[in-house]
């Protein structure tokens, strides 16, 4: 788990620094940084796989962009060489300073220094006093020496974090199979593709998920968050109607409308509400073998109406606690989102994102102190404080 992200000089990002929980959720204004804090961790993973460069960041789900809209460039503040980069993990830490002409851009980021660090062992890096720095530029060397350690090693855990990294962001078009998901991903697509196949991943499995969660508690959750359906699957084309016209993929999702008919009450993911498709994406994040160990979903409640997100969020909550394996971190902007969170336990942290009056992203944590307590016992839910702005991450123009 990634218990600590230090950023620098990253878009909006000119110093941020943060330490997560196993649920992390951020909230603020349009354009307050949040998806550039997240991009942030995308750009570092990519660092840890040897290679910064378009397809290695699309792969991660991070927006393409030239160097000048990359590096931080603020009227009050000296433009910087390099973007910089650190995670810390259990101990270890990985950093990395990276540069981009921006009169001529490059393909790739330079590599302009690197340090992996573990206790108690010799740390791993180069800068441009050591002679590792002769080395193609375009190439981590980390990513080279990674080889090298123990899989199970606290710096070689904290690499395959960071490689495996993805931030996902579904959309109802490519849920439903419409659109091909540009980037395909195991178990599904950044943008949702493969859905039905992610589903038959989960719940073909064998009856245990995790310690004593099994499948069968999964689906009862599932049929309890989707109140029109008795039924759900992941099975073949022809089981169920679906027009000639869709795109027919190796599995689809098949649901039971409990209100229809017999004989007409089976429906597609095509046909079914596009929340239900929602809640089941982030169902196969949670608990799919193949998901990244640290994860992001940015704009984590589309589609979801609010009582449907509180009841998803504390869920999600639930699982995410109990798995101990993966680690979550989510935008939102539904109020809704933070009534489900369980801010007692440490591992849930809610994180409001602004921008300062000279425009840098600020991240700060909602402590659950006393005096949001004492207003929630007075009816007063932390959504409403939310809005009211008694924390911040609320535009304060409109």
């Amino acid at each position: 788990m990634l218990n600590r992200i230090k950023v620098e000089a990253f878009k909006s990002l000119e110093n941020v620094d943060i330490n997560l929980g196993r649920v992390n959720v951020f909230i603020g204004a349009n354009g307050s940084g949040k998806s550039n804090l997240l991009e942030a961790i995308g750009v570092l993973g990519a660092a840890a796989n040897g290679r910064v460069d378009d397809e290695a960041l699309s792969r991660r789900g991070v927006r393409l962009g030239l160097p000048v809209l990359y590096k931080s460039s603020f009227k009050s503040s000296r433009q910087p060489k390099e973007i910089r980069f650190t995670a810390y993990s259990e101990g270890a830490s990985y950093s990395v300073g990276l540069f981009n002409p921006l009169d001529k851009p490059e393909p790739s980021w330079r590599f302009k220094t690197e340090l992996l660090e573990e206790p108690g062992k010799e740390s791993i890096g180069r800068s441009p006093a050591t002679k590792k720095f002769r080395l193609d530029p375009a190439i981590g060397y980390i990513a080279l020496k990674a080889v090298e350690l123990p899989e199970e090693s606290l710096a070689g855990r904290l690499l395959k974090e960071l490689r495996q990294f993805a931030i996902f962001a579904p959309d109802t078009a490519t849920l439903r199979g419409l659109d091909t998901d540009p980037q395909s991903r195991e178990p599904v697509g950044l943008s949702g593709g493969r859905l039905a196949e992610a589903v038959n991943g989960v719940f073909g499995r064998l009856p245990l998920l995790h310690h004593d969660y099994t499948v069968r508690d999964l689906y009862e959750s599932l049929l309890n968050l989707i109140d029109w359906a008795d039924f759900l699957a992941a099975t073949s084309p022809d089981s169920v109607p679906v027009s000639k016209n869709i795109p027919q993929p190796t599995r689809i999702l098949r649901f039971r409308d409990r209100f229809m008919a017999d004989g007409r009450d089976y429906l597609s993911g095509y046909d079914a509400s596009e929340g239900v498709l929602y809640v089941l994406f982030i169902t196969v994040l949670v608990h799919h073998r193949e998901s990244p160990p640290v994860l992001a979903v940015d704009n984590f409640d589309h589609a979801l109406n609010p009582r449907l997100a509180k009841a998803l969020t504390r869920k999600v909550c639930d699982w995410m606690i109990a798995r101990q394996d993966r680690q979550l971190l989510l935008t939102s902007h539904n109020p809704l989102v933070l009534d489900g969170l369980p801010l007692r336990n440490d591992a849930v942290r809610l994180f409001t994102v602004e921008r300062s009056n000279r425009g840098k992203t600020v991240v700060r944590r909602v402590e659950v102190s006393k005096e949001l307590l004492d207003m929630a016992d007075q009816g007063i839910p932390l959504s409403q404080q939310w809005v009211m702005g008694t924390f911040g991450g609320v535009p304060t123009n409109i």
